[in-house]
């Protein structure tokens, strides 16, 4: 089945050039010229949903929950003229699963749709649960369970978590972490990683999970117990 991008994007040229990038991905495109009619699509089956910012109706960014709250499963990228880096701090805090300035080269859009099919693809796969003793994590509802105990995470903490997993008993860099989860590859000067770290940290020890330790000088571990 050929994967569906949806692309919520007013300015017609812009859409129609997104369109052929992704049909030259050999996927199909459907195009949204308004934020609500975006919303109301994002709904089915799309496996990428490339969003605007600055649309009629309103900020792409700010709907990203909405949504997500309505059960929308794609990967999403965002593309604006927003494009420094507070702006793409702000779009991956509030959800996004990557954030591409305008302009774009055509093959960088190529190459970020591709990756994102990609992440989309691992997560619709059998390990749909990734089970570390008595904390899930359940890839497909993007949830996170420990003594069967709901434990609510933010978008951004479940990649971080989703990440650490991934790579569970290795050593996890700062750096690794703005690369992979937060899309950056410079250091913003900020401690954006460790307040995240350290909230997703304090939720799990609450739930009574001692998965994440510091590495000192070095960065983190995802070391929880494995399955009984």
């Amino acid at each position: 089945m050929t994967d569906r991008i949806l692309i919520i994007e007013d300015d017609p040229e812009i859409a129609q050039s997104i369109a052929d990038e992704v049909q030259a991905l050999g996927c199909s495109a459907t195009i949204a010229s308004t934020l609500p009619e975006g919303i109301t699509l994002s709904v089915q089956d799309f496996r990428v949903i490339v969003l605007d910012r600055m649309l009629p109706g309103g900020d792409g960014v700010e709907a990203i929950a909405k949504m997500r709250s309505l059960g929308a499963q794609g990967m999403i990228l965002v593309l604006s003229a927003l494009g420094r880096a507070a702006n793409r701090v702000e779009g991956l805090e509030k959800g996004a699963d990557d954030y591409l300035p305008k302009p774009f080269e055509p093959e960088e859009l190529r190459a970020r749709l591709r990756a994102l099919l990609r992440r989309a693809t691992m997560q619709g796969q059998d390990n749909d649960l990734l089970v570390f003793g008595q904390l899930e994590i359940r890839m497909k509802a993007r949830t996170v369970h420990v003594n069967r105990v709901h434990v609510a995470v933010s978008p951004k903490e479940f990649e971080l978590i989703t990440y650490f997993a991934q790579n569970a008993g290795q050593v996890v860099t700062r750096m690794q972490l703005l690369e992979n989860v937060w899309k950056l590859h410079f250091d913003p000067g900020t401690n954006v990683v460790d307040v995240h770290v350290g909230r997703l940290r304090r939720k799990l020890e609450d739930a009574g999970s001692q998965a994440i330790q510091t590495a000192r000088g070095e960065g983190y571990v995802f070391a929880p117990l494995p399955a009984p």
